[in-house]
């Protein structure tokens, strides 16, 4: 059955909806098993491996975060040519994006597992952690293929408007994920080294499930000719991706300077600020969502050069963003010692949580608006503003931890988050009035705008336009 979604014609809300709730879903449910593993690590085994692992965090977005960068760019040329209905060009793209996959694969895996322990030495990493850390990052890294593999392929079938299917794996692969990291820790007795092992067989079976759905794709019949080497489509694709490759991996930078300081603190700081990045991250995740949902939307409607959708389709992910700050932002606010007490067994570590969690909940608008603004200007393919916009985020996030860290402590790296959310959003927010502006004169005939638009249309409307 063919489950590629046309997001070009229809109502946007209804449209984005249907495909933001199984997206929802799909996120929902490797936050659930991310938790599960630092819940299980925590509790299981002791505050001082959840440390180990959390050390690990910013380094693995460095790397994983490089590679989602990449394989959402490449989505994103995949979206233009299906808005384009050309679905040989669409082939050839693929194609070239596996080959293009592949190689950064192997470079990303080596670099990764040489340079491992000394990144971890300057990080300020506590010999009371190191040799989990190296345990967990080996095994992590050298199953890195299982995660691009499966980012790449979801991103594909995300950018054909199927969403169904990657939630189906991540069902499966959740309870896998789940049951495995208990057999692993608890009757194998591998320690950190069992999430790690968990994490990768899970994201295997997410790979080869959603690789399995694209064979079934019609118009998705590669040949030996799409395969064929092409300079001039490897430059568009690489000019896509490495911009949205490198704002992960830029922002990632300044989270290792702040763990860097966190490290330096001490390990009941390393693992309070590991608990602290795992629930921002998931209560991101709803509004993040929304953001991927933009994404295809954009990048489905500006292929088809329908502008007037794309702005209907923002206000309906920015309502959608508003609705996550209200429910998740209140929670990080109101009850941030029950949430650190799920995990964290020490008294000093769950009041540093304390201290961290109201502060970004209660600013936790500004990146949730982020995300859909964000994504937006990627979806029309201009990626190199988001990329200076993680530079930005990067300095404000090291000035931030640099400047104020002697005089407030902990509370400096939630300040240093906020920080870099502001700074990101009103780049973005400018870049695409500027943009979507001078894209939608353009693309239209004699430079006259071809759809009017309602500036003052509620985003509740345009479920039933």
């Amino acid at each position: 059955m063919n489950t590629t979604s046309d997001l070009t014609v229809g109502r946007p809300g209804k449209l984005i909806f249907k495909f933001y709730v199984p997206l929802l879903l799909t996120n929902a449910l490797q936050q659930l098993y991310s938790f599960a593993d630092t819940a299980i690590v925590g509790k299981g085994l002791g505050d001082n491996s959840l440390a180990a692992v959390g050390n690990m965090a910013s380094l693995c977005f460095l790397i994983i975060g490089f590679s989602m960068g990449l394989s959402n760019g490449f989505s994103i040329i995949i979206a233009q040519c299906f808005g384009e209905k050309e679905y040989r060009k669409l082939c050839k793209t693929l194609a070239v994006s596996i080959k293009l996959a592949g190689v950064i694969t192997i470079l990303l895996t080596a670099l990764s597992i040489i340079f491992l322990r000394t990144v971890l030495t300057l990080l300020q990493t506590s010999s009371v952690i190191m040799e989990e850390s190296l345990g967990y990052g080996y095994i992590l890294f050298g199953g890195l293929f299982c995660t691009i593999g499966y980012n790449m392929c979801s991103g594909v079938l995300r950018s054909l408007g199927d969403s169904k299917t990657p939630l189906k794996a991540i069902i499966v692969s959740t309870v896998m994920n789940i049951v495995l990291n208990s057999v692993f820790i608890f009757w194998f007795k591998w320690g950190v080294a069992g999430v790690a092992w968990a994490t990768i067989i899970a994201q295997l079976f997410s790979a080869l499930v959603c690789f399995g759905k694209l064979r079934k794709i019609e118009f998705l019949k590669l040949t030996k000719e799409d395969f064929a080497v092409d300079i001039n489509m490897s430059v568009s694709l690489l000019k896509n991706g490495l911009p949205m490759a490198f704002m992960n991996s830029i922002t990632a930078i300044g989270c290792m300077v702040v763990q860097y300081f966190v490290n330096g603190l001490g390990v009941a700081y390393t693992s309070a600020y590991s608990v602290c990045s795992r629930y921002i991250n998931m209560f991101m995740q709803p509004a993040a969502t929304a953001g991927m949902a933009m994404s295809s939307y954009t990048g489905q409607n500006y292929g088809a050069k329908r502008f007037d959708r794309i702005l209907d389709g923002l206000k309906v992910c920015l309502a959608i963003a508003a609705v996550c700050y209200v429910i998740f932002g209140s929670a990080l606010v109101l009850i941030p010692r029950q949430l650190a007490s799920l995990i964290l067994n020490g008294e000093e570590q769950i009041n540093l949580v304390v201290q961290f969690m109201p502060i970004c909940g209660a600013m936790m608008l500004l990146v949730d608006t982020l995300f859909v603004v964000r994504n937006a200007v990627q979806g029309m393919g201009f990626p190199f503003i988001p990329m200076l916009s993680g530079i930005a985020e990067m300095f404000l996030r090291i000035g931030a931890i640099v400047l104020l860290v002697d005089s407030i402590g902990f509370k400096a790296t939630a300040v240093a988050e906020v920080s870099a959310w502001i700074g990101a959003l009103l780049i973005n927010a400018a870049a695409f009035v500027l943009v979507f502006t001078r894209e939608r004169k353009l693309n239209s005939p004699d430079g006259q705008e071809r759809h009017v638009i309602s500036p003052v249309r509620p985003a509740h409307a345009l479920l039933h336009r």
